[in-house]
């Protein structure tokens, strides 16, 4: 079993998470692509959380995560879709909508398994 340990318990939390973009778009490719990579492996590890598996593809990206017990799976979804959105429209300004008022998530809908 390859479990970690805090100071008193060992623990193996993994979660499977999928990002679907608004309404399915095909957004996520070129560069775009390859910043969004970067973007969610500096995040995880600003967490402490190790990236077991990941592939971004067109239109959804896919994450096998390993969370601390001591994170909860809610308040790290808010911290991921919150900060690798405003981190990509900074990057690419031309992905924000065209109201600003309204505020909207570049990755909108998560799936946790």
């Amino acid at each position: 079993m390859n479990s970690k340990s805090l100071s008193h318990t060992r623990w193996k939390c993994q979660y499977h998470i999928v990002f679907i973009p608004k309404y399915r778009k095909k957004k996520l490719f070129g560069q775009l692509k390859l910043d969004v990579r970067e973007i969610l492996s500096t995040l995880c590890k600003y967490k402490g959380v190790e990236i077991i598996e990941g592939a971004v593809c067109a239109d959804h990206v896919h994450m096998c995560v390993s969370i601390p017990p001591k994170i909860s799976i809610s308040n790290f979804m808010g911290y991921l879709k919150g900060k690798s959105t405003l981190m990509i429209y900074d990057r690419h300004p031309e992905q924000q909508s065209k109201f600003p008022k309204k505020k909207k998530s570049m990755l909108g809908i998560v799936y946790i398994r």
